[in-house]
């Protein structure tokens, strides 16, 4: 599952990437995309509590910790974008992307039994 969502992440970060360097902010498509991500999220967290629940041996502090502000992320950057109706709504949308696929590193390295 982590693979799909930094897939998504970097399309998305790209995509918002480009509409930056054109001086456009994030429009409604970016917003759709974005809550794709986020239901994606929403079904990485209900697999990894019932593969927890199983028994599957991991640290629960650092694992929710992050899927949680993975979560919290793109809420945030769509709150920005319609409020600030300028390229940097886009830039926005692009970090917050970014800092999804770095999470979803980490979740991948914590999930296989890296440190």
């Amino acid at each position: 599952m982590p693979v799909v969502l930094i897939a998504a992440s970097l399309v998305l970060a790209g995509w918002a990437g480009w509409r930056a360097l054109r001086d456009q902010p994030v429009i409604l498509r970016q917003l759709i995309a974005g809550a794709v991500l986020e239901g994606i999220l929403v079904v990485q967290m209900i697999v990894a509590g019932v593969q927890i629940a199983r028994g599957h041996e991991v640290d629960p502090v650092l694992l929710w910790g992050y899927l949680i502000t993975a979560l919290l992320l793109l809420p945030a950057a769509a709150v920005v974008a319609v409020a600030e109706r300028s390229r940097w709504s886009s830039v926005v949308l692009g970090a917050a992307c970014l800092t999804v696929v770095a999470m979803q590193v980490r979740v991948h390295q914590l999930w296989t039994g890296g440190v």
